[in-house]
């Protein structure tokens, strides 16, 4: 029976992957969570052993003997980097430089999977979906900041043979997703008859997987044979935020109350993401459809 180290395993992704591991194999899971305003201890719907601590504070000793290390643990929220990027750069660089670290101890260390964004390649307005050979242009100090922990993983694989994974996710939603993100903010302002904040003119494209479908996506990577490789995780699903409104305004025929509200500062227009790679190795990607989950939902 393998061991898995997850990060973040409290928090929203992270959870689900947990949840899926826990459900769907053997593998005995530790989760190394900080438990900040982000994760949940009822996010785990299993009893799973955890260690609350800082990733930029865990040393070797704190892990135990382990196969895998399941990096979700960051700081996500663009606007909140724009208003402070310090916690940032210690948590997504800092952080992963000090698992990267840990890990490269352990000699009986199968994968380092590092969980990254589709943010990382930039804006994709009038440009083709991007494919894991496309060059990193981040916008913000969060896809900065992941970008440079993904070269810090790709550095340690060329300098130390490494035995990394990369995955560049597309947005999640689904269950236990925290109400600042976008889908739960409209969810929650429909059911409270409150305004639903649209930045700029709502027409900024987004590509969307459900939570359930990217865990299952990464846990096919982890017990690969695969190494030293970048898979981007998708599905296809793309609409612009105003388009979200609409669909809902539609199910529930009544219009919607929301608010024009001024732009993000950078604020990129699109997302694309380019799956190929993953489909030829593995397979579909996705099972939940996004429009009947959120009408579902509402």
């Amino acid at each position: 029976m393998s061991r898995i180290i997850v990060t973040g395993g409290l928090g929203f992704i992270g959870s689900h992957f947990v949840n899926y591991v826990n459900e769907n194999t053997d593998h005995e899971v530790l989760i190394v969570d900080k438990l900040t305003y982000a994760a949940s201890r009822t996010n785990v719907k299993q009893s799973t052993p955890l260690l609350e601590k800082d990733i930029c504070d865990v040393v070797a000793e704190d892990l135990g003997d382990y196969d895998y290390i399941v990096h979700f643990a960051a700081e996500s929220h663009v606007d909140n980097s724009i208003k402070d990027g310090m916690p940032f750069v210690r948590t997504n660089v800092e952080g992963t430089f000090n698992l990267i670290e840990v890990a490269r101890k352990n000699p009986n260390l199968k994968k380092f999977l590092h969980i990254s964004t589709d943010e990382v390649y930039g804006d994709r307005d009038n440009r083709e979906p991007a494919q894991e050979f496309t060059p990193l242009e981040a916008s913000s100090y969060y896809s900065a900041t992941k970008t440079a922990s993904d070269l810090l993983v790709m550095a340690a694989g060329r300098t130390y043979d490494f035995p990394y994974l990369i995955t560049r996710t597309c947005n999640n939603y689904g269950e236990n997703q925290h109400k600042e993100k976008f889908i739960p903010t409209i969810i929650d302002s429909i059911k409270r008859n409150q305004y639903i904040p649209v930045y700029g003119d709502g027409k900024q494209v987004r590509e969307w997987i459900h939570a359930d479908d990217n865990a299952a996506a990464i846990y096919k990577l982890l017990v690969s044979d695969k190494v030293k490789e970048i898979y981007n995780i998708g599905t296809g699903e793309r609409y612009q935020n105003i388009e979200i409104l609409k669909i809902i305004s539609t199910h529930l025929k009544k219009d919607l109350n929301f608010k024009y509200v001024d732009d993000r500062l950078g604020h990129d227009r699109k997302y694309a993401l380019g799956c190929s790679k993953y489909t030829y190795d593995f397979g579909n990607i996705q099972t939940i459809n996004f429009k009947e989950w959120l009408i579902k939902n509402l």
